[in-house]
């Protein structure tokens, strides 16, 4: 299985209405924690006016997270008025059909967006769906998060590598 996204970039705010309209992407899954906000909860600057725009332009934008957390998932979701799905146990694939279903778009017209690669980006490309994978938010983490960073780190060293960056 390729673990490597589609695209790296710096942020969400990097992902505009024509980059996914050019890969045919109708729909976006977003992750939470340390894709939109910080391990303190705060929102990512910029973030309800980028998602708004991408929503005038026509794009659907789903949370779907791994946490369990109602209150922070949702307070997230309201900036940003948007649906959610909470512990979605990414990267197995009910979370992301669901969203799919809720979307009432195909896999291949949804981008997944988050910051980790055995979580995001995997279950990205399990469900057929276009990778994105960004620069997380802050450098602090849960730890089960934590322990994964270095590794993750390699691959996307071996991405870069691979794509002449």
């Amino acid at each position: 299985m390729n673990i490597y996204p589609d695209l790296y970039l710096d942020s969400v705010k990097n992902i505009s209405s024509e980059l996914l309209k050019k890969n045919n992407i109708k729909g976006l899954i977003l992750d939470v924690d340390n894709t939109l906000i910080d391990y303190y909860k705060n929102l990512l600057d910029g973030a309800e006016k980028w998602c708004k725009d991408i929503k005038d332009d026509g794009i659907k934008c789903m949370i779907v997270s791994n946490s369990h957390k109602k209150e922070k998932v949702e307070t997230v979701a309201k900036k940003l008025e948007i649906p959610y799905i909470l512990f979605a146990k990414k990267p197995f694939k009910s979370g992301f059909i669901r969203a799919s279903e809720q979307m009432k778009l195909a896999p291949e017209e949804i981008a997944v967006v988050g910051d980790q690669i055995f979580t995001d980006v995997i279950g990205a490309r399990r469900c057929n769906m276009f990778a994105i994978l960004v620069k997380q938010v802050a450098k602090k983490d849960i730890l089960i998060t934590a322990v994964k960073r270095p590794i993750e780190n390699l691959v996307i060293k071996s991405y870069l590598k691979r794509k002449g960056k």
